[in-house]
This record gives structure tokens, sequence and C-alpha cells, in this order.
């Protein structure tokens, strides 16, 4: 694996990562791995760096909706410029070009169901390419990016025996 990839990898698993762990993890230098690090940043393959947060146990009122798009595409420009008036929402979180029955899948982040529910009819269903819409809210994470949020409970009674 190229040394890039390697950081990205490294990056990936743990923004924490200063240049100096990875270059000991990768028996580099560190001002190697500084240079690479802001090299790709500039060319936009590092985009930024995230922390990832169990809502739930911080206690905050939080709503996460998966909102499936059909669109019609627009000639010459397919999926792009709907996708971008979508994703330049504030409270739109990520977008994404998906396969199958539906074009775009939109994620959103609101305080309450009737505040998801108010942007998809007021806002995303009144685009004039927005051929429908199918909304799924997040009741509970189980797992995110990698991360399992609740570990099952070790089980520490003492075995009963005959």
């Amino acid at each position: 694996m190229m040394m890039r990839e390697q950081i990205l990898a490294l990056l990936e698993r743990n923004s924490k990562l200063q240049p100096e762990e990875i270059a000991v993890l990768l028996g580099s230098g560190a001002d190697l791995i500084r240079d690479e690090i802001r090299k790709m940043e500039e060319e936009r393959i590092i985009c930024g760096y995230n922390t990832l947060i169990n809502w739930d146990q911080a206690g905050a009122d939080k709503v996460t909706a998966l909102i499936e798009v059909r669109v019609t595409p627009q000639r010459g420009q397919g999926f792009d410029n709907i996708a971008e008036r979508i994703y330049n929402y504030p409270e739109v979180q990520s977008v994404y070009l998906i396969s199958g029955a539906y074009d775009l899948l939109v994620i959103l982040e609101g305080k309450t169901l009737q505040e998801v529910a108010s942007f998809v009819s007021s806002k995303l269903s009144t685009l004039d390419t927005v051929i429908s819409t199918a909304t799924h809210f997040i009741l509970k994470k189980y797992k995110d990016d990698g991360i399992i949020f609740e570990q099952k409970k070790k089980d520490e009674r003492m075995k009963v025996t005959p």
C-alpha cells in the first residue's frame, strides 16, 4: 500500500492521530507525514475531520432521517444541479447518488420529527425536478462509521452447576 493510502487509512480510523504518531506507525519521518497531510488537504483528498458522537447517550434532542428522492435528471447535467440545490440546505448532512428505485439519498437532521417532516414537505418535495420522496427516521443507532455504540454487557452472574 502506498504511503498516502496508509496515512489516509490511519486518519480515517482515528482523525486525532498526530503526524508524529503516524510517522512511528509507518516508520517514516514526521515532517514527511505532515507535508503529505497538508498536500492531501490542499488537493481535497482529505476534506475534513469528524468526531463521531452518540447523541442519544449525550441526551441531545436530535432526529436523523434518510430520505430517498426520485428526480427527473436535467439534460446535459444529470443529477448534479438538483443534488447541489439539496445539499445547500443547512439541515442536509449528506447527499448521495444511488442505484435502485430512487436516485438520491439525503440525510438530514432536525430537533423533532415534525421539523424534518416539514422540511421534506415544504422544501424538498416542492423542488421542480423532484418526483417523489420516501422518509425513513433513524430510531436507534447500533453502529455508525465502524463504531459500535452499545457494547453488550457481560453477564457477571456465577454459573450454577449441579
